[in-house]
């Protein structure tokens, strides 16, 4: 917040420097540029004093929607101009036409762009959607609780590496019968 204020200060400082004569607004518009700094660099304070190192997130899905969305307007203009221009459609019919290719495209356009940009930048996270993937295929065949046990463990380890890993199985059910006769109504 300090870092926004002395920013939004400094703006207001610069747009006064304008009123005063040159070489007095001279300085005064150097300070600035410098106070217009300071938000940037508050917005990196915060970042590293609250923790806040999830914004790689954000940056990816920024990257992969800008991505997307410079490919559905590529190929919008495209469908457009082809069927305008080349074929002997109306413009109303290639405009609507284009606008359902664009929304068809867009949910697997989308998907295919974040997992592109998620392998190329979020590494980790990559990996881990693939260990758990695999733990899943692993865990429809498995029959062995012991086992089972173990490699869960395993994979919550890879997957995010945690200080320790503790698994907690109830007791409840063991030794009884599957089916349970009714309990008789008091």
């Amino acid at each position: 917040m300090a870092g926004g204020a002395a920013a939004l200060i400094s703006f207001l400082a610069a747009i006064a420097a304008n009123l005063l004569p040159h070489g007095v607004g001279q300085v005064v518009s150097d300070v600035v540029s410098i106070g217009l700094a300071a938000l940037p660099i508050g917005m990196g304070v915060a970042v590293l004093k609250y923790r806040l190192y999830e914004i790689d997130r954000i940056i990816s899905r920024t990257l992969a929607y800008a991505i997307v969305t410079g490919l559905l307007i590529g190929v919008y203009t495209g469908v457009v101009l082809l069927a305008t221009r080349v074929l002997p459609f109306h413009t109303s019919v290639a405009v609507a036409g284009a606008t359902l290719l664009a929304a068809a495209l867009f949910n697997p356009l989308r998907r295919r762009v974040q997992q592109a940009v998620d392998r190329r930048f979020n590494r980790a996270r990559c990996d881990a959607d693939r260990t758990i993937a695999a733990f899943a295929a692993r865990l429809q065949d498995a029959v062995d609780l012991d086992a089972v046990q173990d490699d869960l463990a395993s994979v919550v380890h890879q997957a995010l590496e945690p200080a320790h890993v503790s698994v907690w199985i109830s007791q409840r059910g063991r030794g009884r019968p599957q089916s349970a006769p009714p309990r008789p109504a008091p």
